[in-house]
């Protein structure tokens, strides 16, 4: 994996460190949240539409994947002590959210714990790779994941309601906070990069969001299954990453969509959910 001589610099990890801290401060203060003391799990709705329980147990095999996006990012990162100590409390949050996915799967009914064994084992016959070939594009491709996640999240949770599932509807409103933090986390180190190197974050940028698509879900034998389902309850399609993701990126960078206009780039080329581009392995 390729890095930019001016991010290996001690000075920029530095400031990298001291964002981690901030960020992790912020943490500590308002966002700890546990499984079993803040989720009403008395509350689950056994008879909720079983097309919301198919969504929520694709997004468990999106986060069973943590292995290995953490055993391959931490390798090229590990000099950097801001970014792979921010990566190590990433997994700690993103390993609550697929425990407490799973919980509420099973306390629903909607889901046996035969069932949860079978998705897990489904999961681990495939193996996530990292989707870009260089330090500053693995970082945009994590700020683009984040928001794309929080929408998911979001639009479920919305989808849902709070009379729907109380459970899920907590839950999910927990989870999306962490997501959120996580883009803007992600967000402040593109910003970074932009400042010492912007021709070539911004076309690391025109790569993630030219082909990006959710991963670890294509791997899977029903992927276009999951898929159809999230998009049928209007969670996550083209039109949403157009404009909540695609647009809001660029807004929240401070990026001209005419600096984007490099390679052609347009709404029938975005790769959003679809399918991988072509000549290209899915990241999952």
């Amino acid at each position: 994996m390729t890095f930019q001589p001016d991010t290996d610099k001690p000075e920029f990890k530095a400031k990298i460190y001291r964002l981690y801290r901030d960020f992790l401060d912020m943490a500590e203060k308002r966002r700890r949240w546990s499984i079993r003391e803040d989720i009403p799990c008395d509350q689950c709705n056994r008879a909720l539409n079983p097309a919301v329980a198919n969504v929520v147990e694709s997004f468990c095999a999106v986060e069973l994947h943590l292995p290995d996006y953490m055993g391959k990012i931490l390798p090229h990162i590990r000099a950097s002590r801001g970014r792979a100590w921010f990566t190590a409390n990433w997994g700690y949050e993103e390993s609550k959210h697929s425990l407490a996915l799973g919980d509420w799967l099973l306390k629903s009914g909607l889901r046996s714990e035969e069932q949860m064994a079978d998705l897990e084992e489904l999961v681990f016959q495939h193996e996530w790779n990292l989707p870009m070939d260089s330090v500053s594009g693995m970082v945009c491709y994590s700020m683009v994941q984040e928001l794309a996640t929080w929408l998911n999240y979001r639009n479920l949770r919305n989808v849902v309601g709070e009379k729907g599932d109380p459970a899920l509807y907590k839950l999910l409103g927990l989870i999306s906070i962490d997501e959120r933090s996580h883009f803007d986390f992600f967000r402040k180190l593109v910003q970074m990069h932009l400042e010492v190197n912007r021709p070539d974050t911004l076309e690391q940028l025109r790569r993630v969001l030219n082909h990006f698509h959710m991963p670890a879900i294509y791997a899977l034998a029903d992927g276009a299954q999951r898929i159809a389902a999230v998009k049928s309850l209007r969670i996550f399609d083209d039109d949403i990453f157009y404009q909540d993701v695609y647009l809001a990126v660029l807004a929240a960078l401070g990026v001209e969509r005419s600096e984007m206009r490099n390679r052609t780039l347009n709404r029938k080329s975005l790769k959003s959910i679809d399918a991988p581009p072509k000549g290209e392995r899915p990241a999952a």
